[in-house]
This record gives C-alpha cells, sequence and structure tokens, in this order.
C-alpha cells in the first residue's frame, strides 16, 4: 500500500492557481524562491494574462507542484512514488530529491521559452475522446504531411488521446474523428505543439542546459511518463527531463505500472483533478484525490493511513 503524488501538465493551469494555494510556510517559501530565481515576483504569474504565455504557464505548474507537495511533507503526508505528465516532470523531479528547485525554474523557464520561440502561433494541441489508438493514427496518416503535420502526442487513456500540430491539420483530424465515432474533439490550452518531433530542436537545446546541472539518484520511486517505466539512474533522469517536450506522453501505461508497483493512494498536485479522474478507474481498492478538492488535513489522513497498511 503506497502513496504516489502526480503532478499535471499544461493545459491544467487556471488564473489565480498560485493564490489559491493553501496559506502555509512551505508555500510561501517555494513560491518566494520561484521568484528569487526569476528576479520577479513570482504570484504575478498567474493572472489570466500573463497564462496567455507557456513559460508563465510552465512556471506556475513547476511553483504550485513543488509548493503543494513540500506542504503535504511538512505535514507528515510522505509520498513513496511520484510521476509528471510532460512538464510536471520536473516538479516530481524535484520532490524525488533528483532536481533542485532554483535549477528547475532556470531550466523550466529555458524549456518554455524555447518552446513559444519555435512555434508562436498557429499550433497546438488538441484532445481526442472517444476514439482509440489505431484508428486514431489511421486519420492522423490521411492528414500529415510537411504543409501539414499532426502527431498524436499523449495516450491518457485508451480513449482519452491528444494529437499535437499544426492547428489546421490539427482541425481536419477533429472532424475525421468525429466522422469516425469520436465523441469529442476539443482544443487544449496549450499554444505549442507539444510531444512531438517538432520540437526536436528544442529538446537538444534543453539537453545541454540540463548537462550543467546536477541530477541526483531519486530518494522516491520516480515514474517517467515518457518512458512508462521506473528511472533510478541518474543519467537516464536527466536524458528524460530534456527530451519529454518532444515525445509521446504514455500516461495510462505510466498509472498501470503504478498500480503493478503498489501504488494505492494517488494525490495530484494542483490546480486541476484531470489527473485523478484518470487514476481512478485503475487503482485496485484504492482511491485518488486532487489537491485542488481535497483539504490538507484530509490528504494527509489518507496517506497516514495508507503507510499504516504497508507490511513493515
Amino acid at each position: 500500500m503506497s502513496t504516489l503524488f502526480t503532478f499535471p501538465g499544461q493545459g491544467a493551469q487556471r488564473a489565480g492557481m498560485l493564490h489559491a494555494l493553501p496559506d502555509h510556510p512551505a508555500v510561501h517559501a517555494t513560491v518566494a524562491e520561484t521568484g528569487a530565481v526569476l528576479g520577479r515576483d513570482a504570484l504575478a504569474l498567474d493572472s489570466a494574462a500573463e497564462l496567455g504565455s507557456t513559460v508563465a504557464v510552465q512556471l506556475c505548474l513547476l511553483a504550485a507542484g513543488v509548493a503543494m507537495a513540500r506542504c503535504l511533507l511538512a505535514e507528515g503526508a510522505k509520498p513513496d512514488a511520484v510521476a509528471g505528465l510532460s512538464i510536471g516532470a520536473f516538479p516530481a523531479a524535484v520532490c524525488a530529491g533528483v532536481l533542485d528547485h532554483a535549477d528547475a525554474v532556470r531550466l523550466v523557464a529555458l524549456r518554455a521559452r524555447l518552446m513559444e520561440q519555435a512555434y508562436p502561433a498557429g499550433y497546438g494541441m488538441t484532445a481526442i475522446l472517444g476514439l482509440e489508438r489505431g484508428p486514431l493514427e489511421r486519420l492522423i496518416a490521411q492528414v500529415h504531411g510537411p504543409a501539414s503535420p499532426v502527431y498524436l502526442a499523449n495516450l491518457n487513456a485508451p480513449a482519452q488521446l491528444v494529437i499535437s500540430g499544426a492547428v489546421p491539420a490539427m482541425a481536419r483530424v477533429a472532424a475525421l474523428a468525429l466522422d469516425s465515432g469520436a465523441h469529442a474533439a476539443r482544443p487544449i490550452a496549450i499554444g505549442v505543439p507539444s510531444h512531438c518531433p517538432l520540437l526536436d530542436g528544442a529538446a537538444d537545446e534543453l539537453s545541454r542546459a540540463v548537462a550543467g546541472v546536477r541530477i541526483g539518484r531519486p530518494r522516491l520511486r520516480y515514474f517517467s511518463a515518457s518512458a512508462a517505466r521506473e528511472l533510478r539512474d541518474p543519467a537516464r533522469i536527466a536524458a528524460d527531463l530534456a527530451r519529454n517536450l518532444a515525445v509521446p506522453v504514455r500516461w495510462h501505461e505510466t498509472m498501470l505500472l503504478a498500480r503493478e508497483c503498489g501504488m494505492r493512494l494517488a494525490v495530484e498536485m494542483p490546480p486541476g483533478n484531470v489527473l485523478t479522474r484518470l487514476a481512478a478507474p485503475l487503482l485496485r481498492d484504492g482511491i485518488a484525490v486532487a489537491c485542488a478538492d481535497t483539504r490538507v488535513d484530509s490528504v494527509v489522513a489518507l496517506a497516514a493511513r495508507e503507510a499504516l497498511r504497508q507490511p513493515s
């Protein structure tokens, strides 16, 4: 019986997300540290206007994830493992002791700038609901080409998939998907084509920056949503962090792995609950909760209960 902290990716952001964090010393310290590294007030990043920028979004998700995890740790909730979706891998790495928070702030700021500069407009991501991977890949193959790039990007659940690429190409795939029986096709609040080869160049540049940062051996089990496996080797984790923006997210497989490794309580860091809804059906006799919807003392009590159930 073990506790997993999960960290959401871009698209989960919402205005005021940092201001909505608990009034707790660990939260205040994390937000202040983020601002000190950036040279500006981190709380100014979560306005609706600021969140129009990929840079602000990713920094807010990093700060919110680290702050909430530190708050829970300070109150006695001890995770056994972490997993992060896309940008969520960075706060997960900080929580696991792999990456220093200040280094994570600098790397995430660079990551987001590289992504935004490469594709300032005309690209993004779209969720396709109700169609499985094989049929969707066949539709993508009908549309994809040099002038209309579109890729399968996120495998969140068997029939909850995300495509990435140029807006017109995604619209064509979405229309074909709806004609083929998909329940819905919804653009995500992401202005860049994440998790596909369009970002290979950005990943190469980020890799050079990651090479200059100390990456430690994880103190918790570290599940990579890119590899859908547990990683222990610091060099492998460094490569995974650097390149996860340009490779598909295998979230469903990662949650299946977490279940097989004994995770029974999944706690999603703010600001949303999408990862909670994805995890809930997969946990055998377990529970998934989102910090955005659950009091800190309730999360701590759930984690304590799971700790007592673990064999000594």
